[in-house]
């Protein structure tokens, strides 16, 4: 199986300013996240940059980059046009690697592909891993997600789902978790090709709009999502500068990453 890891990153951001350049361990960490990913079996990773600092930055570190087009809405935009760039052919396999990620699982990105290529029927794939926390379970800031028979997602939610009806008293929230566990979705994305340069142009649904998740277009209008469900949790993000600190600690303190 043949696949390639494009990396989309945006200067500007609200809550840390240029962040694909920030510093972690000597290296911006739009680096790191291209590094890690190198490590999974991608035949090829790419950024996909809004700005040329971005890709100067990496070619200073030998990471291929291509620079896109800063007025992108979204993430899923700039993959489109990447993959117009690389001429990617329709059924190559595209893992999203977000750039903020540098602690990414190589292992993660490559079952992300594995899924994808093991699901014919799927356009997409992703991952999700067990919640073991009821706080996590009742938090709209922790995405869940409901499988079918065959691994696909059924639905993504910011609510508890399922709802545990028998575990709840007179409509009020659990106070524990129902089993067999719920599952948290982890923003990991597989794609291909040919699907991601036609999602830009498919009508937002209502219910995206309403959840502000970007995968339950896909979902609205019939494509079918492949999950992989992971036995390990992911590495924290980087979204605010608080979370740059924990990130900075891990590396300081394996100086081998």
């Amino acid at each position: 199986m043949s696949f390639t890891v494009l990396v989309p990153a945006r200067l500007a951001s609200t809550r840390l300013p240029n962040k694909p350049l920030a510093d972690i361990a000597g290296l911006p960490m739009v680096v790191r996240v291209a590094r890690r990913a190198s490590q999974s079996g991608a035949a090829r990773v790419v950024v996909a940059g809004d700005d040329a600092a971005i890709v100067e930055a990496c070619a200073r570190h030998g990471v291929e980059a291509i620079l896109t087009r800063q007025d992108h809405p979204s993430g899923s935009d700039r993959l489109a046009e990447a993959c117009e760039q690389l001429g990617l052919d329709g059924s190559d396999i595209v893992v999203n690697v977000q750039g903020d990620e540098p602690l990414i699982d190589p292992a993660l990105i490559d079952a992300v592909a594995s899924a994808l290529a093991a699901h014919p029927e799927a356009a997409m794939s992703t991952a999700a891993h067990e919640i073991d926390s009821l706080d996590d379970f009742l938090n709209p800031n922790v995405v869940k997600a409901v499988l079918d028979a065959q691994g696909n997602a059924l639905y993504f939610s910011r609510a508890p789902i399922p709802w545990w009806r028998d575990g709840s008293a007179n409509g009020a929230p659990p106070s524990v978790l129902p089993a067999p566990a719920p599952l948290r979705h982890i923003g990991i994305y597989g794609y291909r090709a040919g699907f991601v340069r036609s999602f830009p142009s498919l009508t937002p649904a209502p219910v995206e709009a309403t959840e502000a998740l970007e995968q339950l277009r896909a979902l609205w209008h019939g494509h079918r999502i492949a999950v992989h469900v992971s036995h390990v949790a992911p590495g924290p993000g980087v979204d605010t500068p608080a979370d740059l600190e924990r990130v900075r600690a891990v590396f300081a303190a394996d100086p081998a990453r």
